[in-house]
């Protein structure tokens, strides 16, 4: 049966990816308590602050300013932004750590690997484009 809540996601993963995972976890609670945590079934992640898109296109939908995932090799962090034309995370990618970094996602091996304070600051930074309303956060 696939997961159907945050805690059952932590729940399934094997024990020291799941210990990794919950501290991420606990890390974005304690930065941005107001994002409450939900599972994303189609992406298979643990979304935060849930907002509706809709692109001058006229496609819509809704995601979330922060995402967090297992994935096979490594841990993916998801953080929504734009900061003068560019992603802050691809902005912020020498504050990272030892990480690989997209348009909006950090992936890492293991949690050791990531400048916690770094990703952090931009889960911070991601949730008071939410907390302002702005819609340029969209990627």
């Amino acid at each position: 049966m696939k997961p159907a809540t945050p805690a059952a996601y932590f729940a399934s993963l094997p024990d020291k990816r799941r210990a990794e995972v919950k501290a991420l976890h606990h890390a974005i609670r304690k930065t941005a308590p107001r994002l409450k945590p939900f599972f994303v079934h189609r992406y298979g992640i643990v979304g935060y602050g849930p907002y509706h898109y809709k692109y001058a296109t006229g496609r819509e939908g809704d995601a979330s300013i922060i995402g967090l995932s297992s994935r096979a090799q490594y841990i993916s962090l998801y953080v929504m932004g734009n900061r003068g034309g560019k992603s802050i995370a691809e902005a912020a990618k020498s504050k990272l750590g030892k990480a690989s970094v997209g348009k909006c996602c950090i992936r890492f091996k293991k949690l050791a690997d990531l400048n916690l304070s770094g990703a952090m600051a931009l889960v911070r930074e991601a949730s008071a484009l939410l907390d302002n309303g702005s819609t340029d956060f969209s990627l």
